[in-house]
């Protein structure tokens, strides 16, 4: 389904003409919602690219985007593309030497900064460029010394061209988010975000996307992150509809509910928290009794739906990290299937995904895209080949050469494929580590037992250099308000999963942590993936004194 010219479409331009005085970009600011309309926005990023012109950058220059997710940002990421440079958007939370080194690094030529709450310590890496300032969000940044958003539309015209890239054309580069170490800049092409095509437009279209425009996304994780770039940004750019943004963290749940989207893509730790917020309101005892009763539960499933936002969703999706096996069967009680997709930065979040709504695959992370090839690698490696591969790592050819052999990528994800032909994921190479014993663990098989207890919002086993393993995590809400149920629990699991596994994968502690482990201090990336080596750098000073301890279970 790959284009047979060379050539990117640039969908917006139909929506631009064709759905002119639809609303298309919702932003919230208290009780109300401002909108702008596709013509509007047209308008806006033709005057904003005219604008990146006069800074006369050489053609295909790096423009660098730092914001949380608001209307500017997608309209800047438009201009950018129509002005045929290239994007390179970081996280809204990166400090100034992360800022400094990596717009050194990435050869950034022009910066878009706005709806930031650190620019006065942010602003320190960025150095010897040009910066145009975003409007200002209340209670966040001013950003001097920069060049007025609003000044720039009244002083520039639009653009009257349309500009087309080519497919392999650089469209942006990705820094990843170092769950593994120093972010690595990934360089994907035009080709990369067609696929929006090739995975809508197939036989079961599993975003759920109306091809006529009807489509309400909203906007929360980071833009600046592949997944959401792509199941979002890019579906609305192709098929049209609104795309709502989230003031606050605050106010999260409530834009959500007021938006009701038609598709909504999550990560695993969003849909944790809202089991935890339905479990908040309704015990887990009551909610079984109560979806027994035939009338009652068909209204208590439309009830918890429409509660989290989900009343018109065709399509909720789950990505970047792996969605556990019981978090699905939880939430398909309620008549909810989450689609859990398979992928990451580098090959444009598209390797797999898994239809729940389909018995087949459990435990897997489902079936190639379209288009798409999955193997295992003489290591037990998962690699895989398609057309919205990178391109390469920004140089550093060393590390692309290592990673990309004959067209096949090396995820470093380790699993297997069944003979149903669904992919499985037993762990990450890199996660891997070796007990003082000679041991070998692979910590994610461990986890996926124990988040079954239904005690933890995170959790990560670690024990490099010990014995045996133990566990570390990050209790929910409702574990936490009783400290002797939940420890006798504990014991009573832990007895039951050790039980279960070899002798030296045994969990020797459990050790329920203080503070949730956040981006802000570095113990998970944007998304909420947690950074296992961060963790290991946190915690490790206490790992003897944990493992020496007379008591099982240790509140920290």
């Amino acid at each position: 389904m790959i284009m047979e010219n060379n050539y990117y479409d640039f969908p917006f331009y139909k929506w631009e003409k064709e759905k002119a005085n639809d609303p298309f970009l919702r932003q919230p600011f208290g009780e109300s919602w401002e909108e702008y309309t596709w013509a509007e926005v047209g308008d806006m990023a033709r005057r904003i690219s005219n604008a990146i012109d006069s800074y006369k950058l050489p053609p295909k220059s790096h423009v660098g985007l730092i914001s949380k997710n608001c209307r500017e940002w997608v309209i800047a990421d438009l201009a950018i593309m129509m002005s045929g440079h290239i994007s390179v958007p970081f996280f809204p939370t990166l400090k100034s030497y992360e800022l400094e080194k990596l717009i050194e690094f990435g050869e950034v030529k022009l910066m878009f900064a706005g709806k930031l709450e650190n620019w006065d310590e942010q602003s320190k890496g960025v150095k010897n460029i040009p910066v145009i300032s975003f409007p200002t969000y209340e209670n966040h940044s001013l950003i001097p010394n920069s060049a007025n958003w609003n000044d720039l539309l009244k002083k520039f015209e639009p653009k009257k061209d349309n500009y087309h890239p080519k497919l392999s054309d650089i469209w942006t580069i990705v820094f990843t988010s170092g769950t593994t170490g120093d972010p690595k800049g990934v360089v994907l092409d035009y080709n990369t975000i067609y696929l929006t095509k090739v995975i809508i437009e197939n036989e079961i279209n599993p975003l759920a996307v109306d091809m006529n425009g009807k489509n309400s996304f909203l906007s929360y994780l980071p833009l600046n992150h592949i997944f959401e770039r792509v199941v979002i940004e890019s579906s609305c750019f192709r098929y049209g509809g609104t795309m709502s943004f989230v003031e606050s963290l605050e106010t999260f749940g409530k834009n959500l509910a007021d938006v009701q989207p038609t598709t909504f893509a999550g990560v695993p730790r969003i849909y944790n928290k809202f089991k935890d917020k339905v479990l908040e309101k309704m015990p887990q005892n009551k909610l079984n009794t109560l979806l027994k009763i035939p009338i009652l539960s068909s209204i208590i499933k439309k009830k918890i739906k429409k509660s989290l936002g989900w009343s018109r969703c065709g399509a909720i999706v789950s990505g970047a990290a792996f969605l556990p096996q019981e978090i699905i069967d939880w939430y398909q009680k309620l008549d909810v299937f989450i689609l859990n997709g398979y992928g990451m930065t580098e090959n444009c979040c598209v390797c797999s995904y898994l239809d729940t709504k389909n018995s087949k695959g459990k435990g897997s992370v489902g079936l190639p895209w379209d288009e798409v090839e999955v193997k295992i690698g003489d290591d037990g490696a998962i690699l895989n080949k398609g057309p919205f591969l990178l391109k390469e790592y920004y140089k550093n050819k060393e590390y692309t050469n290592r990673v990309l052999k004959d067209g096949w990528f090396n995820t470093g994800d380790k699993g297997y494929i069944d003979d149903d032909g669904y992919l499985h994921i037993t762990g990450r190479v890199k996660d891997i580590f070796k007990t003082s014993k000679g041991k070998y663990i692979e910590p994610h098989l461990i986890e996926e037992k124990f988040e079954k207890s239904n005690l933890f919002q995170q959790l990560c086993v670690v024990g490099l250099g010990l014995p045996q393993p133990i566990l570390l995590g990050v209790l929910n809400d409702l574990s936490k308000s009783n400290v002797n149920e939940t420890s006798e629990k504990m014991i009573d699991y832990l007895e039951k999963i050790n039980s279960s596994l070899d002798s030296y994968k045994k969990i020797k502690k459990v050790v329920f942590v203080k503070n949730e482990w956040t981006p802000e201090n570095d113990l998970t990336t944007p998304t909420l993936k947690i950074k296992r080596a961060k963790i290991d750098e946190e915690f490790s000073k206490n790992y003897d004194s944990w493992y020496n301890s007379e008591e099982i279970i240790i509140w920290e």
